[in-house]
């Protein structure tokens, strides 16, 4: 059996309405959850397929730093498909400046990290000292990329280039695939 914690006010999203969200992660992923509300310990026993099983702890832990369970439950859709997440406080001095680092993350509005879903192809987040990513492995690697440079203080304009080049590069080899 695995074991992840979850924060205290995302227990309720990774349960679901009813019981939910919990029940449809256990039967498209082959697990048993057992989930503590009290300390926000999540236990994953497998009972089904071990392969499907391998994607639950990063689905629940997904969930706990923000995700939608819609969005987390993607991880079954496709064995590439994986989660990243970024520790903010590594490359941070003090609160002030993780501070000033999400909010260039986030941008004004939201509009960082949407351009980041929007041209990388990957769902990103940013909850607490996190910023977390789901996608193909192409994909989290260009979020990746995009993050450090936003951190080490690159102007947005430059880095919504990058994210406009790779963008290409990926119509590009999606377009040159789908031909052969």
């Amino acid at each position: 059996m695995q074991h992840v914690t979850v924060p205290q006010d995302r227990i309720g999203v990774l349960i679901g309405s009813g019981g939910e969200t919990m029940r449809e992660i256990e039967e498209r992923a082959g697990v048993r959850l057992d989930i503590d509300s009290e300390d926000g310990s999540v236990g994953i026993e497998t009972v089904g397929d071990p392969i499907d099983a391998m994607a639950a702890p990063d689905i629940v832990k997904a969930i706990g730093r923000g995700f939608k369970p819609e969005a987390a439950l993607e991880l079954l859709e496709s064995d590439l498909r994986r989660f990243d997440l970024i520790d903010l406080n590594e490359q941070t001095r003090n609160d002030n400046d993780l501070q000033r680092k999400k909010g260039r993350l986030i941008g004004e509005n939201g509009r960082t990290r949407e351009l980041m879903e929007d041209l990388s192809g990957a769902s990103v987040v940013i909850y607490g000292s996190t910023l977390g990513i789901i996608g193909e492995p192409e994909e989290v690697d260009t979020v990746r990329r995009a993050v450090g440079m936003l951190i080490d203080g690159a102007p947005h304009g430059a880095v919504y280039s990058f994210l406009e080049r790779k963008h290409n590069e990926m119509q590009q080899g999606w377009n040159v695939s789908e031909q052969t």
